[in-house]
């Protein structure tokens, strides 16, 4: 069931909701808004910062802050304009932009007795504001700075320009550091390469379904074996029988049964021999197609190198620009690593160097004088180690002071002081993985603004992977970063869910153990155990899957364990089959993002396989665990609520989401809400719905879309669809009600009551 990640929002008014929703949306605004003064031209950030408008001016409208409407409004006018190239987004036009968030935040913080009185105080500035917004066209566009020559011979790497580049770009200068490997790999992902991508998928789908043939010889094989074992008991029973008929001292029957001895012994040697030699094909087979698989996946492998070769002179460029000696060591450019891994974790380990030479590595005269030379070194070595590429970067600069990480996370109020005090070197390191976290006190155009180790964490981590620092004061700092070796196999725990086969990648795995029931303990509903000295929760994967009720009743429970840190759960499955090296295969597109699932596979004996997506399922438990009862309690009330008719609602606006949740609640419905399109898709699938009522311009998926593939499903077609959409031109009614839709419902005319009547016509009373 999909829920709303702030928890329960029924206490909230409509106004505290609103401020909620715009402490977000104007952050997107300002990322966004940052980013295009850097790269203009971004439609991926122009696409975010219209919907992030539109998304401000309906909650305004439902608070009824008509002036927060006319600056939205405006906004979203400069982004369209900017989108269909009419506007470029000059650093003059978002200081203007900027403003007007600036003013929308703060019309998010009044309350209702100062508001009038603020408006009035301030009706200058807002029209100033609203007139500059309206106006942004007539701004003049300066001349660019020109751009820093580069050799075509040896084209420096963007990074190593970009500490030219003005303060004030904030934010954004992380941004773009992190992006500025892009264009290097741009050329891979053209059409060439997305062919060259689908014949290797081909080939790897065809080399692992050559590799299930081959095991599927083996239980053939000990058939076989049964049937030898069967023949050697009948031709045993034979000789027996000839034995006995002998002591009768019948000739005809004597010499009968010596003829049936006789006509056994070339049967017997027949099996013997073939089963040999079907063995030996099973072996041949096994490693043929194993072969084929291992050599399909070198076509994916490229040297380390290819992905680092650029990094030695951005190291000894950038560190002369900020007045330092250093440079870079490479152990392990022969290593292989897949080469769409490489592509992707390029940008990580660049902030790495970037990050070791502006925060730890020191001028010469401060190295000199702490007894080092002058001349630092930052160390990058790659290998394979149990199967898994790892990546380490050290250097040998001034370390992490490990106090002002305590003392900062004090003054952020992200824990106590005593609780600060007993966190471990490593539990503060890994503060620096989290957004918006520095150390220093004022940002450069290099760091300071606590974003690239949030980039790095984020990406390994959508990599499968894990990144782990270390640190000693005054010696040097370094990062740990362990990868699978390639996406297309992925080594895997495969356990029973249900009856059904799911695979959790073995690098998301902590540990398995089996749990007795005796060890089990309940607290405020929620189930736990205690392993090496910590509490972690119990969950029923089936509960979490959504599979019904757990049919494991053993006194040891099987438990997989995942996530890390606070945010560990113990997974309860049915039974665990063990490991197994599976050939990733995408699952299709017309499926959308599944719920908790990544990919398929197929194992060893052809059964399919569902791989589980473990942060998604670490989100889907904090859903569960939100609705505060486990699998039983749930059931439980099943029955109690459907008694009432039960409503989908589909937004992407918190406030409009909540408003229509609570209008619907107050009349008796059961209403579920969904955050956008896809989220939509996948609950309305999931559960029993009376009506579905969802916006049109939602991220991921719009209501449209969502409409129609409601409409061709053979199990909801009949579904009743209403539309609530801001959008009431007479084309975007037919275009609404054309996809399918019951009704169609313009925000602009909104009350609770012309919603509440609609819901009356479509499908009557609350009870059922």
């Amino acid at each position: 069931m999909s829920q709303d990640q702030h928890g329960d929002l029924s206490a909230f008014s409509m106004l505290d909701l609103f401020r909620m929703e715009a402490d977000s949306q104007t952050q997107i605004l300002t990322d966004g808004l940052l980013a295009m003064e850097r790269h203009a031209g971004d439609a991926a950030a122009v696409e975010a910062m219209m919907r992030a408008a539109h998304s401000i001016k309906g909650a305004a409208a439902i608070v009824g802050l008509q002036v927060v409407v006319q600056l939205a409004h405006g906004m979203e006018d400069s982004f369209v304009a900017a989108q269909h190239g009419r506007l470029k987004l000059t650093p003059e036009r978002v200081d203007v932009l900027l403003s007007g968030v600036d003013l929308i935040v703060q019309l998010s913080r009044l309350d209702d007795a100062g508001a009038e009185a603020w408006l009035a105080a301030n009706a200058a500035q807002i029209d100033q504001t609203l007139n500059a917004i309206a106006g942004i066209a007539d701004l003049p566009e300066l001349p660019a700075l020109p751009p820093a020559p580069a050799p075509m011979s040896a084209p420096l790497p963007p990074e190593a320009a970009e500490p030219q580049a003005p303060v004030a770009s904030g934010l954004a200068g992380e941004e773009a550091e992190a992006a500025a490997p892009a264009p290097r790999t741009a050329t891979s992902t053209g059409a060439p390469a997305k062919a060259q991508a689908q014949n290797f998928d081909k080939l790897l789908s065809l080399a692992s379904e050559s590799r299930i043939n081959a095991h599927q010889m083996h239980p053939f094989v000990g058939a076989l074996q049964r049937f030898k074992r069967n023949q050697s008991s009948l031709f045993s029973a034979i000789e027996h029988l000839h034995e006995a008929i002998a002591r009768s001292a019948d000739p005809g029957l004597m010499e009968k049964s010596l003829l049936a001895l006789q006509k056994t012994q070339p049967l017997k040697q027949f099996m013997l021999e073939h089963i040999a030699d079907i063995e030996t094909y099973e072996r041949r087979l096994l490693a043929v197609s194993q072969g084929m698989v291992d050599e399909v996946l070198a076509l994916r492998m490229r040297p380390f190198r290819d992905g680092i070769h650029a990094f030695p002179r951005m190291v000894r460029d950038l560190a002369r620009s900020l007045g330092k000696e250093v440079q870079l060591e490479i152990d392990g450019e022969d290593t292989l690593v897949d080469r769409d891994i490489l592509a992707k974790i390029e940008s990580p380990l660049n902030h790495m160097l970037r990050n070791a030479i502006d925060h730890g590595m020191e001028g010469p005269y401060e190295r000199i004088d702490a007894g080092k030379e002058a001349l630092g070194t930052i160390r990058m070595e790659a290998r394979h180690r149990a199967g898994m590429l790892s990546i380490e970067i050290s250097d040998d600069g001034r370390g992490v002071d490990l106090e002002k990480i305590r003392q900062s996370v004090i003054e952020r109020k992200m824990a106590s002081p005593a609780m600060a005090a007993a966190l471990s070197p490593g539990e503060l390191l890994e503060f620096l993985f989290l957004p918006a976290f520095s150390l220093k006190e004022k940002a450069n155009q290099l760091s300071g603004r606590g974003v690239g180790l949030d980039i790095v964490h984020e990406t390994i981590r959508q990599q499968n992977g894990t990144v782990r620092l270390e640190s000693e004061p005054g010696r040097g700092f370094r990062a740990l970063i362990t990868l699978p070796l390639t996406q297309s196999i992925v080594r895997a725990l495969v356990v029973d869910v249900h009856g059904e086969a799911y695979a959790i990648p073995i690098v998301k795995v902590e540990s398995v153990v089996r749990v007795p029931q005796a060890a089990i303990h309940t607290l405020e509903n929620k189930q736990f155990f205690e392993l090496k000295g910590e509490h972690l929760g119990l969950v029923s994967a089936a509960q979490v899957l959504e599979l019904g009720e757990a049919a494991n009743q053993a006194e040891d429970l099987p438990v997989v364990v995942i996530g890390r840190g606070k945010q560990s759960y113990a997974l309860v499955v049915d039974a665990i089959r063990g490991e197994q090296s599976l050939a990733v295969q995408a699952i299709d597109p017309i499926f959308g993002k599944m719920r908790d699932i990544s990919a398929a596979a197929l194992l060893d004996d052809g059964e399919p396989v569902l791989i589980l997506d473990v942060p998604d399922l670490l989100l889907s438990i904090d859903k569960l665990l939100h609705e505060g009862g486990l699998h039983q309690l749930a059931q439980a009330g099943h029955a109690e609520r459907r008694k009432a008719k039960r409503i989908l609602v589909v937004d992407d606006s918190l406030t409009v989401r909540e408003m229509e949740r609570k209008l619907l609640l107050a009349r008796g419905f059961d209403v579920d809400v969904a955050i956008d399109g896809i989220d939509g898709w996948n609950v309305v699938r999931s559960g029993e719905y009376d009506l579905v009522i969802t916006d049109v311009d939602m991220p991921r998926m719009d209501g449209i879309e969502l409409v129609s593939l409601i409409k061709k499903d053979l199990h909801l077609h009949k579904l009743p669809v209403m539309i609530v959409s801001y959008k009431d031109r007479p084309e975007d009614r037919a275009r609404g009600l054309s996809a399918g839709a019951d009704y169609y419902l313009t925000k602009g005319s909104f009350h609770d009551e012309t919603l509440l009547d609609a819901v009356a016509d479509l499908i009557g009373d609350a009870r059922l």
